[in-house]
């Protein structure tokens, strides 16, 4: 949440270890996004409505300018979940280190109908046009996902609609739902309780199945409560993903200071053992966090790096109109392969060489169709794109690529961020998937894609076509670290592509206190 000059991030956290376990709400403030002081956590398990653990939730602003957070809190060894909040125990505090959990807690009991095990990860609140306030909790019923919907006057007595603002099959338990509104006139975020005109809504949902994320873009038919997705948005585990990579429970909130809604999600650890976090002593960490905001076609969100990023680039390097004939590629060298910054631009005269897309991949997930088609498959128009965390002979690295298929009625571009390479290491329990989405652009008029990847040393966090699509990998090279990392281009299809523009930049360390 943003409060009155502050930004603040409230995570999930064992302050014991670096496994998962004693959780509670860590507490770290900012002035700008980038360089983070570490608090006391604001909530810990303490008391019979969360004495068994104190789950995720959000912050909701009040009018009168209170910050409230609602949480879900365990309230005995079966995972029996109920609602909760917190307020500052004083407002004056700058950083509002201390929290209170009031007496009258739980705010909100699961009644007969709700599988108590899944009841949680409460939204932030929205009030609507009849002034109450209302709220989403992650739930399911017989496979059905869904977004339990409560209201209330007074943010204390909460009262269950009769029917969930929204529910989909086969998709079993929603957690982290997420439910906001875009504007579709121009990229500025909007608030929760937004009312006017000119606007779409989105909910996302993370899968507990699938552990992956996706949303829906639609109607929040306010009159009934109830949320519609438009009906080109699809509405399941197939449907749009913020990013199709190592990216879960996110959030999003309205960042008033600049006038734009930021989305932050979590990427876990992808070796092998939990020995392997202790050895570490940490495990988890936020992504990049992200501006959101809805596409010009009204078709699916937009995400870019937040600007204050560019404030930790440093030594810069630049390369113009370069072209790439197949089998080649180049090294970037000057900057830092282990922590840097690159965007690039790439060109192809035509579309003829496209390979036909196989009808048979068509109920593939893309990564799949990536597992099929790596970067080291020789194709027509692509594979081209960037090996990043590379060894200087290739042994180990992680490749980001564009590769483009003729389909039946138009072309379709697979964008793949694959880990199988990423590292010497051998162990069949690591998790080194080929990751990879479909980048919804026209090329026929043009025949242009961008590709912007944040390297930082176990993670490659990929904007596609300036944010269309995106995949956030972990990877553990064991050659490819610190100044033994290497950036290569490369371009593996038969089409000659060219590099319009390529800037690349090392990446300075945020300050941590």
């Amino acid at each position: 949440m943003y409060y009155n000059g502050v930004y603040h991030l409230f995570y999930q956290y064992n302050p014991k270890g670096s496994v998962w376990g004693n959780i509670v709400w860590a507490h770290s403030v900012s002035k700008d996004l980038i360089n983070w002081i570490h608090l006391e956590p604001a909530i810990y398990p303490s008391k019979k409505f969360d004495k068994y653990g104190a789950w995720s939730g959000s912050a909701t602003i009040l009018p009168n300018n209170k910050p409230v957070i609602l949480y879900t809190g365990v309230v005995d060894s079966h995972d029996s979940q109920v609602q909760n909040y917190a307020i500052p125990a004083n407002l004056s505090d700058p950083f509002l280190r201390k929290w209170i959990k009031p007496n009258n807690n739980p705010l909100i009991v699961p009644d007969n109908s709700i599988n108590k095990t899944k009841f949680r990860d409460p939204t932030t609140a929205w009030m609507g046009q009849d002034g109450l306030w209302r709220i989403v909790i992650g739930s399911m019923r017989k496979h059905r996902g869904m977004a339990l919907l409560y209201r209330s006057r007074d943010f204390i007595k909460w009262a269950k609609a009769q029917h969930p603002l929204h529910s989909s099959p086969h998709t079993g338990n929603w957690e982290c739902p997420d439910f906001f509104p875009v504007s579709l006139k121009n990229t500025n975020g909007l608030d929760a309780s937004y009312r006017g005109k000119n606007v779409k809504h989105v909910l996302k949902n993370s899968l507990d199945v699938t552990r992956f994320e996706y949303y829906t873009i639609g109607m929040y038919d306010t009159k009934k409560d109830r949320y519609i997705p438009d009906n080109n948005s699809i509405d399941g585990s197939k449907g749009l993903r913020l990013d199709y990579g190592n990216f879960y429970a996110s959030k999003s909130f309205y960042d008033p200071m600049k006038n734009r809604r930021i989305v932050w999600g979590w990427t876990n650890e992808s070796d092998v053992l939990p020995d392997d976090e202790i050895k570490k002593g940490w495990a988890g960490i936020q992504a990049i966090p992200r501006k959101v905001w809805l596409d010009p076609s009204g078709k699916q969100l937009i995400q870019w790096p937040i600007e204050e990023l560019e404030t930790l680039r440093k030594q810069k390097i630049q390369l113009n109109n370069k072209k790439l004939s197949k089998g080649e590629m180049f090294e970037v060298e000057g900057i830092s392969a282990s922590q840097g910054d690159i965007e690039v631009s790439f060109s192809f005269s035509s579309l003829n060489k496209a390979e036909q897309f196989d009808p048979k991949w068509a109920d593939l997930y893309a990564q799949d169709v990536c597992a099929i088609k790596g970067s080291t498959i020789q194709g027509g128009l692509g594979p081209f794109g960037l090996a990043t965390l590379a060894s200087k002979n290739l042994e180990e690295y992680t490749p980001v690529f564009f590769r483009v298929f003729k389909a039946q009625k138009n072309y379709k571009v697979l964008m793949c961020s694959d880990a199988r390479r990423s590292t010497i290491r051998q162990n069949e329990a690591m998790y080194k998937p080929s990751f990879a989405g479909y980048v919804d652009v026209d090329l026929v008029d043009m025949k242009k894609l961008s590709l912007r990847s944040l390297i930082d040393n176990s993670v490659v966090e990929s904007f596609g076509a300036s944010g269309k699509t995106c995949i956030t990998s972990r990877v553990y090279p064991t050659l490819a670290i610190h100044n033994n990392a290497h950036l290569f281009v490369f371009n593996n299809g038969s089409e000659t592509i060219t590099i319009e523009t390529l800037n690349a930049w090392s990446m300075d360390v945020p300050k941590m206190h």
